[in-house]
């Protein structure tokens, strides 16, 4: 059911991030078509007739730079005479202007900006990354092999204890200085020392279950992270989107698209920031989760062999074995 609804909230996140593509995409197109120059505008009266254009008699004419002023001014003196047809695609710009100046100027942002653009539902998505930068630090190091098994330990309490050269008291005071899972696992074992073989495998898996949660800890709020932070880009872009159809039902927002634009930009930002968020807290869970069943295999492997040691029937096995060994060696 959960998985069900995670893939719903996803193709529901796509088709509306599309939707505010679209919509993008219609906004620039209608800003192109309304700021459009026209070099070389009409002449004509308006309507249907080929008559020229005359000025009413009460408008003054359109005034021009004096004699005076364009020889002062070299930026005037190099600009065509009226009239003249000249292409500055050829790269060459009037005398006084550099081609820096003619350049358009694109305005940058930085990550603050971005941020800040967002609206206010980045900032639970920027305390989900937090948490999930956290809680996968905290991970990386608690499931580390060398904490949590330990084989030259491990190999070195069961092969003492199998020859006897220490007792089980000098194993579970070794077992309680290392503190690890698999040592708090062997010390529950060693306790039963002498018992039989299913008291100590119950004991065994009494305190795997307990290590076993440990191990777990915190996998929950990762996996939390990587469902919850879709949904709020979600909410994020239903809420840009509102915004921008009420922008385009009001009269004056006709033919001025820049006023959809924040409305747009904060469902698209809030989508991608949810999902920059969950994709990586969602392969910190998979990765952890395989780490955890591989640790959970090989300390059962290991308290396995354990048992097999100090159970009352591998006891007696080992007794015997020792017990034909001097017969031989005799």
């Amino acid at each position: 059911m959960t998985s069900s609804l995670g893939l719903a909230a996803k193709l529901f996140t796509i088709t509306l991030g599309w939707v505010s593509l679209l919509l993008c995409a219609w906004t620039q197109t209608a800003s192109a078509q309304n700021g459009r120059w026209n070099p070389n505008p009409p002449t004509t009266a308006p309507g249907f007739s080929n008559q020229p254009f005359n000025q009413p008699s009460g408008f003054p004419p359109t005034a021009r730079p004096t004699q005076s002023v364009a020889n002062n001014d070299p930026r005037i003196a190099s600009l065509p005479a009226p009239g003249s047809n000249v292409n500055y695609s050829s790269g060459s710009v009037p005398n006084g202007l550099s081609e820096e100046s003619t350049k358009p100027k694109i305005a940058t942002r930085n990550l603050l900006q971005v941020f800040y653009d967002g609206g206010w539902m980045m900032y639970p998505i920027a305390l989900c990354s937090f948490g999930l930068t956290v809680f996968a630090f905290e991970r990386s190091i608690a499931l580390r092999r060398s904490r949590v098994v330990s084989r030259p330990f491990v190999n070195r309490i069961i092969e003492q204890l199998q020859q006897q050269l220490i007792d089980k008291d000098e194993a579970i005071e070794l077992c309680e200085k290392s503190g690890s899972p698999m040592a708090k696992i062997m010390l529950s074992a060693l306790r039963r020392h002498g018992r039989p073989a299913v008291e100590v495998e119950q004991a065994v898996l009494d305190c795997g279950e307990r290590e076993s949660n440990f191990l777990r800890r915190n996998m929950r709020a990762i996996l939390a992270i990587s469902n919850v932070t879709p949904l709020l880009g979600l909410l994020g872009t239903v809420l840009g989107m509102i915004q921008s159809f009420n922008d385009i039902s009001n009269s004056q927002a006709m033919g001025r698209p820049e006023l959809l634009a924040g409305g747009i930009g904060q469902a698209l930002l809030t989508t991608a920031a949810g999902l920059l968020v969950a994709i990586p807290a969602y392969v910190a869970y998979i990765f952890f989760v395989g780490r955890i069943d591989s640790l959970i295999i090989e300390m059962d492997t290991q308290a396995q062999r354990l048992v097999d040691i100090i159970s009352a029937e591998g006891l007696q096995e080992n007794e015997g074995t020792r017990t034909r060994r001097t017969r031989k060696a005799a």
